[in-house]
C-alpha cells in the first residue's frame, strides 16, 4: 500500500473516524490496476487512492458503503470485467474490503443531564459516542468532551453526521415528549443493535399511541426498550446512566434481558 495513503488512514482513525479499505488481492486478464492497489472509502462516499477508476471503482465504492451500513466488517468481491466496463480484453479482479476504525457506537439523542451522563459512562465502557441535540449550548465538545457531538434540527440528523448501522446502540433521552416521539419516528427504518427510550410507563403509552396514529409500525415500537435501563431504582442522572449502560452491555454480550429486567409491572 502507498505510504501516503496509509498515513492518511491512520490520521483519520486517530481523529475518531472510520471507513473501508479496499485492496485488489487477485487479478487476471486485462485489469485497470494490479494486485495491491488500494482505495480508502469514507462514510460520506469520498475516497482516497484508487482501484482503477471507471465502473469497477464506482461499484467498489457502492459495495463499501453497503458494508458500512450492514454492520459486517469484511467483504470479498470478485468483479468480472466486460465490454460495458470499458475492458475490451476482459479479465477479473478480486477486491478485499475491510472496515477499519469502526467501534460499537453509542448514539444519544438528547444532551441534557442524563444524556451527558450516558455519554460519559458509555465512553468509559469503550463505546464510540455520538451525541445529538438541537441546542448548541448542550451539544458541544466543551460540555461533553468524550463525544463527537452533532447540533441540528432533529429532522436533519442524517445529513449532519449521524450514521445508523448494525452496531449502533441508540438512547433516546431528549428534552421532551414531542422530541422523543420525533426521535422514535425518524429512526423507524434505521438499523441498530439496541434502541431504548427514557420515560414513565404513562408517558411511553402516550407516545406509542401518538406514533401508531401517525403510522409508525408496531414492529419498530416493539424493538425500543421502554422504559430504558435495568430496574436498579436509579434516581440521579449518573445512576440512570449506569442502568442504561448495564442494559446495553447485556445486549452487547448476549445476556438474558428478560431475567435481568424482572420488575413490578405496576410501577
Amino acid at each position: 500500500m502507498d505510504r501516503n495513503l496509509l498515513a492518511l488512514i491512520n490520521s483519520e482513525i486517530e481523529a475518531g473516524d472510520y471507513g473501508v479499505l479496499c485492496t485488489v488481492t487477485e487479478e487476471s486478464g486485462s485489469t485497470p490496476r494490479s494486485k495491491g492497489a488500494s482505495m480508502w472509502v469514507r462514510r460520506d462516499g469520498s475516497i482516497s487512492g484508487t482501484v482503477g477508476g471507471g465502473l469497477m471503482e464506482f461499484e467498489t465504492i457502492k459495495k463499501a458503503e453497503e458494508l458500512l451500513v450492514s454492520g459486517d466488517t469484511v467483504l470479498v468481491w470478485k468483479k468480472e470485467l466486460t465490454e460495458k466496463d470499458g475492458m475490451l480484453c476482459g479479465g477479473s479482479a478480486t477486491i478485499y474490503m475491510e472496515v477499519i476504525g469502526r467501534e460499537d457506537e453509542l448514539v444519544i439523542l438528547g444532551a441534557g443531564h442524563v444524556g451527558k451522563a450516558v455519554a460519559e459512562v458509555g465512553a468509559f465502557a469503550g463505546f464510540r459516542v455520538t451525541v445529538w441535540d438541537e441546542r448548541e449550548e448542550f451539544a458541544n465538545s466543551k460540555n461533553i468532551p468524550c463525544a463527537r457531538t452533532v447540533v441540528c434540527p432533529i429532522e436533519d440528523i442524517y445529513d449532519n453526521g449521524i450514521t445508523f448501522h448494525e452496531r449502533s446502540y441508540v438512547v433516546i433521552v431528549t428534552r421532551g415528549h414531542t422530541l422523543d416521539a420525533e426521535a422514535v419516528a425518524i429512526t423507524e427504518k434505521k438499523p441498530g443493535a439496541y434502541y431504548g427510550m427514557i420515560g414513565s410507563r404513562s408517558k411511553i403509552a402516550s407516545i406509542r399511541k401518538m406514533l401508531i396514529a401517525r403510522g409508525v409500525s408496531q414492529e419498530h415500537l416493539d424493538r425500543i426498550r421502554q422504559p430504558i435501563g435495568l430496574p436498579i431504582k436509579a434516581e440521579t442522572p449518573e445512576e440512570i446512566a449506569v442502568s442504561i449502560l448495564a442494559e446495553i452491555i447485556a445486549v452487547r454480550r448476549g445476556g438474558d434481558l428478560e431475567d435481568l429486567r424482572k420488575v413490578d409491572q405496576t410501577k
